[in-house]
């Protein structure tokens, strides 16, 4: 009869040595070679008429070594079952070499793993202090989300020249010396800009121009840092090649003509509302707003719960057998010095894995598949605009339903919905301090602050 001992060998490792015996895989041997004999094509013989000595010959040592193989995992995941073991991945063998195995004396065989343990973990979730930041929504936020819906709603004209900040030029860079010869074999780039992305010093230059004007610039001066990094990257450039000049070619003028604020506008922009003048439109674009800076807050909250569990929750790990399960339990090997440089991020992302999956637990959170199923309804809702459309459309269940076959989608839709599940019910037992705040410093927190 098999056996298995276990002894600790290191921080949360522990060694598993499994002994099997002739009686625990000879039989089963027997089985599978006579299974065999029967489905063996073998040239010069009959399916199923192969002699048990040729096959025993040919297969027989194949056949004997996944058997006991077969045995010895057989026994390790019950023993594992039966012990209820919380481990980390897989066992990993340790020194075992099937060579040793031999199918003309047979007997007992012994083998070894390593395997990591899960800790113990103590989640303190009161006292937990958080700061619920309030947006103030002002005119001047209203104004430029107004526009902005009235420019994407707008009409596209060819005006024949270039009178405003607010003009999008089609253009071609052109690479060129700082008088303007064009570089041989230099970049020759095509691009479609705003006035406004050009720095305000520089602007004045393309005041007045037309169709097949060309500007020589050197891209430090025309653009300031946020857009000269977009530009660069657009022309295969680094931040080494910000002084070199080019030729800017202006190949068409426009300049979209804003939708005016009327009931075309309004039903465009909310199409499942009844807005009928341009004060209730700016209400629905405020509250909007609100909705948006809600959502925001609240993901601020969550962040502040997330680095608070992360920062004050002492988790210990079995940090050897990971480096080790991390360069050979992937799907491509790697060197102990590349599983080294990935660990603190790993164990990072493992100590979240550990605390959430303990808090979900505790907390009694659940998906069911109505869940998801909610979940891939706004998803498609998303898609087409965020639409509210309705649910008991057949070809909107046709799509759930695909979904819902899709395995893939089921799994991430499970962890992002307990996920959200659980900060929301986290978020009920924190001390929030409210704080009003404005968007430029809410937007720089958010900035400088990523996890």
């Amino acid at each position: 009869m098999a056996t298995i001992t276990r002894e600790n060998i290191g921080q949360l490792t522990d060694k598993l040595t499994v002994t099997v015996g002739k009686n625990d895989y000879f039989a089963r041997f027997e089985q599978s070679l006579k299974k065999y004999a029967k489905t063996a094509n073998i040239p010069g013989f009959r399916k199923g008429m192969v002699p048990a000595g040729l096959v025993k010959k040919m297969y027989g040592q194949s056949v004997f070594t996944d058997e006991v193989l077969r045995t010895v995992e057989t026994e390790l995941n019950t023993y594992l079952n039966n012990e209820k073991l919380e481990i980390f991945a897989q066992p990993l063998p340790l020194d075992n070499d099937a060579r040793a195995l031999d199918l003309n004396n047979p007997s007992d065989y012994v083998f070894a793993f390593e395997i990591g343990l899960k800790p113990a973990i103590n989640i303190n979730t009161n006292g937990i202090k958080v700061t619920k930041y309030e947006i103030e929504v002002t005119e001047a936020m209203i104004d430029e989300e107004v526009s902005r819906l009235q420019v994407r709603n707008g009409k596209m004209t060819e005006p024949e020249s270039l009178e405003t900040e607010e003009h999008v030029l089609n253009v071609k860079f052109v690479e060129a010396d700082a008088k303007g010869n064009a570089v041989e074999g230099g970049i020759n780039k095509d691009n479609s800009l705003l006035v406004k992305y050009f720095a305000e010093g520089f602007r004045k230059n393309l005041i007045g121009k037309k169709k097949d004007d060309v500007v020589t610039l050197q891209l430090s001066k025309a653009f300031d840092d946020k857009e000269l990094e977009v530009i660069l990257s657009d022309l295969g450039l680094t931040k080494e090649d910000a002084d070199k000049h080019f030729n800017l070619q202006i190949t068409k003028v426009g300049l979209v003509e804003k939708a005016p604020l009327e009931e075309a506008l309004f039903l465009a922009t909310y199409p499942n509302k009844e807005i009928k003048t341009a004060e209730e439109f700016r209400n629905e674009v405020k509250a909007e707003i609100a909705r948006y800076y809600e959502s925001q807050s609240r993901n601020q909250i969550h962040d502040q719960i997330y680095h608070h569990l992360i920062d004050h929750t002492t988790i210990e790990l079995p940090e050897a057998f990971l480096k080790r399960w991390l360069q050979t339990g992937g799907e491509k090997p790697k060197t102990a010095e590349e599983a080294e440089q990935e660990f603190p991020s790993f164990a990072s992302q493992l100590k979240w894995t550990l605390i959430s999956s303990q808090l979900i637990a505790d907390n009694n959170i659940e998906v069911n598949p109505d869940d998801i199923k909610a979940f891939a309804r706004q998803q498609l809702f998303s898609y087409m605009g965020g639409q509210i459309l309705d649910e008991n459309q057949p070809w909107v269940e046709d799509y759930v339903n695909r979904m819902m076959q899709d395995r893939k989608f089921v799994e991430d839709t499970y962890h992002r919905v307990s996920t959200d599940k659980l900060f929301s019910t986290l978020e009920t037992l924190v001390n929030a301090t409210p704080e009003k705040i404005s968007a430029e410093a809410f937007a720089e927190k958010l900035h400088h602050h990523h996890h």
